[in-house]
């Protein structure tokens, strides 16, 4: 997820608001790899700022499971592993159905509209533009559940979402599309929410899911023996 589709640009970001969104850039993307020490005098020069903003946005990202706390020793990366994805994937699953399916029950036509744009604007962007194409990937996954009148939902979602793109960035051309078609299957999704059918687009996506997820699981288990 880019830096600047996390910013409102009517507001100037604190400096703590731009460590955090620098650090949890290069965390989700691999930049900075799992469970590397975080020290604080290299973040300094890395990101050209203070320690004090540096310090509060590692200790938000503890909260997004993206850090963890050392005691005593400062902070790293969050490690990753097949039993965390495995964990992710299995609570990705059952909280976005639930969202889904009151997402559904509560749709209106702005959501139905939102919807549709946040799936076109995905479909046109080239894949090849990675990081791009995950702002609006994520904008139409969000867009499906977007009518859910649960924020505390929505906000584990969203969480959810970022643990689980990590995994993805990690895995980079490894995770080879070329036996789906990964926009078909989005569609699919879009219309079935489109056209209520809560049981169809609640059985699409579990499915969209668990394929990527299944071939995840897999390369990272093989990772680990290796």
């Amino acid at each position: 997820m880019s830096i600047q589709a996390q910013l409102d640009p009517a507001q100037e970001p604190s400096a703590t608001q731009r460590a955090y969104l620098a650090l949890r850039h290069k965390i989700l993307t691999g930049e900075i790899p799992p469970g590397e020490k975080l020290k604080i005098e290299s973040l300094r020069k890395i990101l050209d700022m203070g320690g004090s903003p540096i310090r509060e946005a590692l200790t938000l990202l503890v909260s997004d499971l993206l850090v963890e706390r050392l005691d005593q020793r400062g902070f790293r990366s969050a490690e990753v592993g097949p039993e965390n994805f495995a964990e992710i994937l299995k609570l990705r699953c059952h909280l976005e159905e639930m969202a889904l399916r009151e997402s559904i029950e509560h749709a209106n036509q702005t959501w139905e509209d939102q919807l549709v744009i946040s799936h076109h604007r995905m479909m046109r962007e080239p894949r090849s533009n990675v990081e791009r194409f995950e702002d609006l990937h994520k904008a139409f996954h969000m867009s499906l559940i977007g009518a859910c009148t649960s924020n505390v939902l929505l906000k584990f979602c969203n969480q959810l979402y970022d643990l689980n793109i990590r995994y993805r960035y990690l895995a980079g051309k490894a995770l080879d599309y070329s036996t789906r078609d990964i926009g078909k299957e989005h569609t699919e999704i879009m219309n079935a929410a489109v056209d209520r059918d809560t049981e169809k687009a609640c059985y699409l996506l579990l499915d969209h899911y668990q394929r990527t997820g299944a071939f995840l699981e897999k390369h990272f288990s093989s990772e680990a023996v290796a």
